[in-house]
């Protein structure tokens, strides 16, 4: 297909039809109404603001979240905002229907109305970046400055967004580490378009610094302060955020989710296809054969997944993934790879191992034999003997890597994420096995096409 006729085709699926907009516009007005009323009626001085996709009329078609943030005047005190603000969010769930209270840097509130979710949040009602109090308080300025810059390239953005989203670089949460969608429309507006970006996929890298809000002649000292930080931090990209010279929006970007688009954006420019925008879900196959042709083994820890949002269980997963490969490579293992996640109420973590057994004994080096630690080696261990002044010891050890993970774990010589350390300990251990629900995962990370760059 040509890259026109794609484009057409990928446009008259992710572009909200009149029908669609004429809803969210509704709803909108609908749900500021109803702010307005309880703002009235607790007697405060908050001004409703809309703000990230919906507000920008970047959104794709179907995803109807609503962002609505409460703005109080700048000289409220924190503590006053959080709990005034969370009275506010109770008040407006309240007559949306219901809601439930959600925790970042101060508490917020969610609800659904009409089917649709809506976040409540409260913020500062500032003017400039030098008035932010709180990490959500640019999220009015970010959707002024969208809407003054974006001169009708809304649907470059939803473009750029769903090709993102395609390939599976799209989201800034610590566990992805991709491209969010403020990035994205900064991209568009920078380069010119959705075709723009992608062609300058190698330049955007070389380029490393980008500068939308020209803060390196406005705000000189504080702008290179955020380069030099973002810098020996070995980010990918560094780009100013337009409406704050401190903050590095692509902060969050990892190199893999940058190298993804980095051959994605050229293979799609070679030869152009719906398929980068909606993928076909990738073929399962026989985990079993996976390991057979390679030789390798499997180790699964399953266990019930612990009731937390993926925001803070997935780093949790992750960080125990490693800490796994690191406890077994000193335990003379070889970790070829790891992989973690969730499936319905099991969470679980991969390993996949050179050989499930290691040898019976090894040589052990001790100390000097005239010293104290010398006579405990030498009380401690069946065969020892000299070679010089030093002493050494033939170690039986346990052979099986599920006997050594037991023994790991027993001794606290992992590192585990905090919140899933309990659950990892009474997980189940097996070996070049794992339940049927899990079949296609050990095939995806066997098989290494959960992360093929060609496939």
């Amino acid at each position: 297909m040509q890259v026109e006729d794609v484009i057409s085709e990928v446009l008259a699926r992710i572009k909200p039809s009149e029908e669609e907009r004429a809803f969210v516009e509704s709803l909108m007005d609908e749900i500021k109404a109803i702010a307005l009323e309880a703002i009235e009626k607790l007697g405060l001085d908050v001004r409703p603001h809309f703000v990230g996709s919906l507000a920008k009329d970047t959104y794709l078609a179907g995803d109807h979240d609503v962002d609505l943030f409460l703005a109080f005047p700048p000289d409220t005190p924190l503590e006053e905002l959080r709990s005034r603000g969370l009275e506010l969010g109770k008040e407006i769930g309240t007559r949306l229907g219901g809601y439930e209270v959600a925790y970042a840097e101060h508490p917020y509130v969610r609800a659904v109305y009409r089917g649709v979710k809506i976040d409540l949040v409260p913020c500062y009602n500032v003017k400039s970046w030098k008035d932010v109090r709180t990490a959500v308080d640019r999220s009015i300025l970010h959707t002024e400055w969208v809407i003054e810059n974006l001169s009708g390239r809304n649907d470059d953005v939803r473009l750029l967004k769903r090709f993102l989203k395609g390939i599976k670089a799209y989201g800034s949460e610590i566990y992805v580490r991709g491209f969010s969608g403020y990035l994205a429309e900064i991209l568009v507006i920078k380069y010119g378009s959705f075709l723009d970006v992608l062609e300058k996929a190698d330049f955007i890298l070389r380029q490393k610094i980008i500068d939308p809000g020209n803060w390196l002649k406005r705000e000189r000292e504080m702008a290179m302060k955020t380069v030099r930080k973002e810098g020996e931090e070995d980010k990918p990209l560094v780009v100013i955020d337009p409406v704050d010279p401190r903050r590095n929006v692509a902060a969050n970007l990892g190199w893999e989710r940058y190298g993804i688009f980095y051959f994605k954006a050229q293979t799609f420019l070679d030869e152009p296809s719906v398929e980068f925008f909606f993928p076909r879900e990738k073929p399962s196959g026989d985990y079993l054969g996976e390991l057979r042709r390679k030789g390798t083994h499997l180790v699964t820890l399953l266990f019930p997944k612990p009731e937390l949002v993926d925001d803070i269980l997935l780093p949790q997963l992750e960080r125990s993934a490693k800490g796994f490969e690191k406890a077994l490579t000193r335990e003379n293992f070889r970790v070829l790879g790891w992989d973690y996640g969730y499936v319905g109420d099991k969470a679980f973590i991969m390993l996949e191992l050179d050989r499930a057994e290691r040898e019976r004994v090894m040589i052990k080096p001790g100390p000097e034999f005239f010293t104290e630690s010398g006579r405990d080696f030498y009380r401690k261990n069946e065969k020892v003997w000299l070679i010089g002044k030093r002493l050494y010891a033939e170690k039986r050890v346990k052979e099986n890597v599920v006997d050594v993970i037991v023994e790991l774990l027993g001794k606290n010589q992992v590192a585990l994420g905090k919140q899933v350390r309990e659950f990892i300990h009474s997980a189940g251990i097996l070996v070049d096995y794992v339940p049927g629900e899990l079949e296609r995962e050990a095939y995806l990370f066997l098989s290494r096409k959960k992360w093929d760059l060609k496939g």
